[in-house]
Order: structure tokens, then C-alpha cells, then sequence
């Protein structure tokens, strides 16, 4: 499951944003209806436990996207379903491969060189100074002009950039925020105004031509240390080019200008005011940035239990998680370790084998077929998911409703979540009948909308069920093992979907797609919440040049109200252009409830200007 937001985080800040959060709820075990051609049999928790300790063996490698151990994952669920005797369901055989970014890499010449008068001093890579991979690659030169934290906020009556010129400059800022703002908040966490994006897309919008970031004052015992390339999240660029220098190379630039880095701080700090200043006009910076995109050739696994017409049930769950962490670990300190991931999504990835195992023999006596899918890219942002409902292997209009199992391994005092049981017409009933004798304490979600796979379905009018057993302190973590499984509780709850995916493929009538308006989510995860007014907008989580592309627009919402569609581009937001995710969610949150925003999407490629008032969230 991914972290949506900016430095999942999101970890922790994964977006992730924009998108809201809808969690779920639980249910259990429970007879077949009589219409059931036959009985199927109850999910067996060793074989799910030995599942998933398969799936998180070292050889595994965390099932990173773009890793052989994810390679090796896919492998074992295609030969698991092919000694099932399944159809295969993918473009070729069980797989239905797709290209992901994985990541970026420094290439040829990255340098910075700083001018003074006659003197030159070229930093060097990755010891003096280095870029962060969400920069874009390209050469910056200019004077230098130091804006503090480098942040502009009205909320706090707060702007680095008050009355100084920086277009066509290297801009200089220290990490973090003002100490200021924790005052004025009440907490002792960071604003949206700390996130290295933010500060990005504030240099870019102010017409920086670089921005260079330096930690600053250090906490005891605390090096000053460069950022690890590739280590913090971001777009795949920002628009900017933006780079660290250590602190003793900026204080150098100051001293030109007669201040100290650390004076300088302090003073803002302690007066809650901005200090910003040019440096001296001889002394000029040039940087060159090159990065290259990495990008790698992922695979779905999908196999197909035919019925006896051609509509189907999906029963899914993503098996790819971190590998090694990046920035999507939310254990820092331990990037570079192998990230398991048993329980996100290892529990959900078993469970489909599991209940593939359960539901095979009823080849032919359903009235509908049943896909069984294992979504790979979800960590990058839902990607498996949205490229199967972009370029379906079975009719899309044929697909009755979605199952999907996402964290589902470790359920603590018998309570289960379940999303989605307002998005089809019996949704509720039969997950009801389905649980009624399961023993598990259930709390239900209404709406479809949350940060797994079925989200890529709710948004093409799929009824969708979303099936999860709670947040934890392992979550995203190299923590994250078999042995804090509870495969009991987890193979109770398998039969309760097998009971639920079998009534709905053998049910007179399908369930009928239902609009349900944002719900608040149950299951402690974040929805619809966070900076910023409402708009009411899904983003599609696959990759456009330019933009952001709405894979849905949620009824009755600010966007929905301006006659904004499923499929319009967001390339304007009021004054700011809107390049990527980070410039929307950077813009809204600089907007406030009851603004009228002219926004310029592109639909069918033709532009389209429409005016959102923007509204509470609630």
C-alpha cells in the first residue's frame, strides 16, 4: 500500500495529497448460499503462512519494482496458477508486462563551480555538494541571493521573498522552517512549508533559475551530511534545478557579504522575520545537472476461472513493496536493509493464491468467471492497477465487481475493515450474509476511494469491496515480517471473501454501479484530510508529460460542480502552472476555503477553462 504525500510518504508527508483516503472493514465466515453449485472449501492458515514467508525470503529482495526479486514473485504466482489448471489471463500467457520509473541516476557531468572575481572553486559530487533526483537536468548560472528557508507563507504572514528580486537567480535556503511556525501552530511538527517540493516549485514559481539547499544550524551530535541521491521523493522533475551544498561552502558565500550562516539563522529564528539578501554582485555560481530517468519492465499476473457466461468477478491484491526502501521507507535509518513486506502486501498476495486454490474447482459451475489479478507498480502509485483498467485482458464492461485484499494479515482483536460496500447496489447484503457467523467485529466504509488498487477500478463505475486489517508500527518498514502475521484470523477472513467473490459471481443479477459521495474512513488511515481546501479531484496515477490527469471526479465536489470530468488534464491552477501532482497539491494548500480558482484543463487535447470555488474539508 502506498504512502501518498511528500517529504507516502508521506512517508510522510505519500501521496500520498490529493488523493483521499477511504478504509474498511471487516467480516467473516459464512455458509454458501444454496444457489452455490458446491461446496468450497475452508482456507487452510498454514498454507498462507508458508505463502507468505515464500514471498518474503531474502531472495525475494522485498519485491521492489524493477528487482529480480519481483521477478521471482511473479514467477511463482504464474506457476502457482498454472498448476491450478487456470486460464491465462494476461497479454502474454499470465503476464501483461508494463514500464514503470523506477527511480533516477547521476550521468556524465554534474558540477558547481562558484566565481568570485578572478577566483574559482569547482565543488565535488557527492563529497561537497549533490543533486536531488526529482531536479531537472540542465545548466543554471547567475548571481546568488540567499532567502532563508526559502518559504512564503500567508497563513503565518511569513515570505522569504518579500521585496527581493531572485527571477533568473540561484536562489540559497536552509532546510526545515522558521522556528516561528511551531509556536504558531501549537505542535512541534513541520508545516507543508519544511517539504524540499515545496520549497522547489516556490523557487521556481518566484523565477529562480536553482535552487541550493544547506542543512543549516546542526542538532547535537548531528553531521552535516549531503542527502543520498535518490533517497528523498519527489516528481520525476520538478522543473527546477536543485542541489545541497554543505554548510561550510555556503558560510564562505555569505562571509563575501559580511554575515555568518549561522548568525543569520539564528536572527530569523528569534525574531520571526525573514532575512534575506543578495550576495555580492561578483560572485557568481554555475551548476550542471544531469540526470537520467531508470525505468524498468514490470508484470500483472492474471488467470482466469471461466463461468458459464462471460461476466466476471476480480478478486486482486498487489504483490510488488519496497525492496530496499528509498525514500518510501518510513524506517530511514535502515534504507538499504531488504523490506519484507509480509504484511503489505505479502497477506493480500498469499490470500489470492490461497483462495484461487479454494475456487478453482468451481471451473464452469459459476454463473460468472472469476479473475484472479496480482497487480504489480502499486507502491509507485497504483500503476498495475491503472494500466490493466487502461488496456483491459478481459471486456471491461463485463467485470461484475472487484475484490481487493490489502493488508489483511494482521488482524488484532477480530476487527476487519471494509471499503467500498456502498459502491454496489448489494455490496452490503452480501458481504453481511457472507461474515454473519465469522466472529469479527466489522466497520464499514461507504466509499471506494483509497490508497490501493481498487481505486483504478471505482473510478471506470466498478462496484468495488476493499478488504483490510489496520495500520501499524511496522508499516513500510524492514519490520514488516512473517512472524507478526496472524494467519488464523487472516484465513477466517479469506473465507469470507471466498464467500463473498463466490456469491456475487453466481447471483441472479450483478450489483449495479452506485455514485457515493467521500465518506470518512475508518481504519486509521489519512482521507481527505491534510493542507488545504477541498476540490474534489482523483488523480491518475499513470505518467503524462505534462500535468495532472483525473482518472475521476467525486460527485458533488468543487471540480464536479465546475463541470470537471474523468479525463481532463490540470495544466493551470489559478497563476501557477501545474507541471505535475507536487505543483497541484503546492497550490491548492497556498489556496483558501471559498476561493474562486480559474483552472485550465485540457480535455481530448482541446484546452478549457472553468472557475472551482473551493470548499471545506470535511
Amino acid at each position: 500500500m502506498p504512502l501518498f504525500g511528500f517529504p507516502k510518504h508521506s512517508r510522510v508527508d505519500r501521496l500520498r495529497v490529493v488523493v483521499s483516503f477511504s478504509v474498511f472493514v471487516v467480516f467473516s465466515v459464512t455458509l454458501l448460499a444454496s444457489s452455490t453449485p458446491s461446496t468450497v472449501a475452508t482456507a487452510d492458515p498454514h498454507r498462507y503462512l508458508e505463502d507468505i514467508k515464500t514471498l518474503t525470503a531474502p531472495q525475494m529482495e522485498g519485491r521492489g519494482d524493477g528487482t529480480k526479486g519481483l521477478t521471482r514473485a511473479a514467477h511463482l504466482i504464474e506457476q502457482r496458477f498454472k498448476s491450478l489448471g487456470l486460464e491465462p489471463a494476461g497479454t502474454k500467457s499470465y503476464l501483461q508486462p508494463f514500464t514503470v520509473i523506477t527511480g533516477a541516476q547521476l550521468k556524465g557531468n554534474n558540477h558547481f563551480v562558484l566565481q568570485a572575481g578572478e577566483q574559482k572553486k569547482e565543488l565535488k559530487p557527492k563529497q561537497d555538494f549533490v543533486p536531488f533526483s526529482f531536479s531537472s537536468s540542465g545548466t543554471a548560472q547567475g548571481s546568488l541571493v540567499f532567502v532563508g528557508y526559502g518559504v512564503s507563507a500567508d497563513e503565518f504572514q511569513y515570505d522569504d521573498y518579500a521585496g527581493i528580486d531572485v527571477k533568473d537567480k540561484i536562489v540559497l535556503v536552509l532546510r526545515y522552517e522558521p522556528a516561528s511556525f511551531a509556536a504558531k501552530t501549537g505542535n512541534h511538527g513541520m508545516t507543508q512549508h519544511s517539504q524540499l517540493i515545496t520549497k522547489a516549485i516556490n523557487a521556481r514559481n518566484h523565477g529562480a533559475k536553482a535552487i541550493v539547499l544547506v542543512n543549516g544550524k546542526l542538532g547535537d551530535g548531528e553531521e552535516d551530511l549531503l542527502t543520498r541521491f535518490g533517497s528523498v521523493s519527489g516528481p520525476e522533475n520538478v522543473g527546477i534545478v536543485f542541489v545541497q551544498v554543505k554548510n561550510a561552502a555556503a558560510d564562505e558565500w555569505l562571509k563575501a557579504a559580511g554575515k555568518s550562516l549561522q548568525e543569520t539563522q539564528d536572527r530569523i529564528n528569534n525574531s520571526g522575520k525573514p532575512d534575506s539578501f543578495a550576495l555580492p554582485e561578483n560572485q557568481t555560481a554555475s551548476v550542471k545537472v544531469s540526470i537520467v530517468t531508470t525505468r524498468a519492465t514490470v508484470s500483472n499476473v492474471l488467470a482466469y476461472l471461466p463461468g458459464k457466461t462471460d461476466e466476471y468477478v476480480i478478486i486482486g491484491a498487489h504483490y510488488d513493496h519496497l525492496g530496499r526502501g528509498n525514500f518510501d521507507s518510513l524506517a530511514p535509518s535502515q534504507i538499504g536493509q531488504i523490506h519484507p513486506g509480509a504484511d503489505d502486501n505479502g497477506s493480500g498476495t498469499a490470500g489470492v493464491l490461497e483462495l484461487a486454490r479454494l475456487i478453482a474447482p468451481q471451473k464452469g459451475q459459476l454463473r460468472r468467471g472469476i479473475l484472479f489479478a496480482s497487480f504489480a507498480g502499486e507502491e509507485l502509485g497504483l500503476l498495475g492497477s491503472a494500466e490493466w483498467v487502461k488496456e483491459p485482458t478481459r471486456p471491461l464492461e463485463k467485470a461484475v465487481a472487484m475484490l481487493n485484499m490489502d493488508m489483511i494479515g494482521r488482524i488484532k482483536d477480530d476487527k476487519v475493515y471494509i471499503g467500498g460496500v456502498g459502491t454496489g447496489s448489494t455490496l452490503k447484503p452480501t458481504v453481511e450474509q457472507a461474515q454473519a457467523k465469522s466472529g469479527f467485529k466489522m466497520e464499514y466504509s461507504m466509499g471506494g476511494y483509497a490508497s490501493s488498487d481498487h481505486t483504478s477500478f471505482v473510478a471506470k463505475k466498478i462496484p468495488v469491496l476493499f478488504f483490510f486489517s489496520g495500520l501499524h508500527s511496522d508499516y513500510h518498514k524492514p519490520s514488516d515480517t512473517w512472524d507478526k502475521i496472524n494467519p488464523d484470523s487472516a484465513a477466517r477472513l479469506l473465507d469470507v471473501i471466498s464467500a463473498t467473490g463466490i456469491q456475487l459471481a453466481d447471483a441472479e443479477e450483478r450489483p449495479a454501479f452506485v455514485v457515493v459521495a467521500e465518506d470518512k474512513p475508518p481504519g486509521g488511515m489519512g482521507g481527505g484530510g491534510g493542507y488545504g481546501p477541498y476540490f474534489g479531484s482523483i488523480p491518475d496515477f499513470g505518467q503524462v508529460e505534462n500535468g495532472v490527469k483525473f482518472s475521476d471526479v467525486k460527485p458533488n465536489s468543487p471540480a464536479a460542480k465546475a463541470g470537471l470530468k474523468a479525463g481532463d488534464i490540470l495544466v493551470q491552477f489559478g497563476d501557477k502552472p501545474i507541471k505535475n501532482l507536487y505543483d497541484f497539491t503546492d497550490a491548492l494548500r497556498r489556496s483558501k476555503v471559498g476561493d474562486v480558482v480559474e483552472v485550465k484543463v485540457l480535455r481530448d487535447g482541446q484546452p478549457l477553462t472553468a472557475s472551482v470555488k473551493l470548499e471545506q474539508r470535511k
